[in-house]
């Protein structure tokens, strides 16, 4: 599914996780199984139903996975991703 800059895949990692970095900020919505997500140095522990936010650039992939995880991957934004505002000066 695309609509503007955002795009929504299924994805369903199967034995391993070879995903590389993303031009666009993305967030998976774990809709089955358990593992660890590792987010640049952090490993994320995830179950159905949590969110997860991946910055554009970002190294990321599933470390450990159960074979009955499914996450929903959506992708929006600039290439780059997008910036947090600058505080008031």
């Amino acid at each position: 599914m695309r609509h503007g800059s955002m795009s929504l895949i299924l994805y369903t990692p199967r034995v391993a996780d070879f995903q590389t970095t993303h031009e666009q900020d993305e967030l998976y919505v774990i809709q089955s199984g358990h593992g660890v997500l590792r987010i640049g140095q952090d490993n994320v522990v995830f179950e159905p139903g949590d969110v997860l936010f991946v910055a554009a650039g970002v190294d990321h992939r599933f470390e450990t996975f159960s074979e009955d995880t499914v996450t929903w991957a959506i992708f929006w934004g600039p290439k780059g991703g997008e910036q947090e505002p600058s505080p008031p000066q």
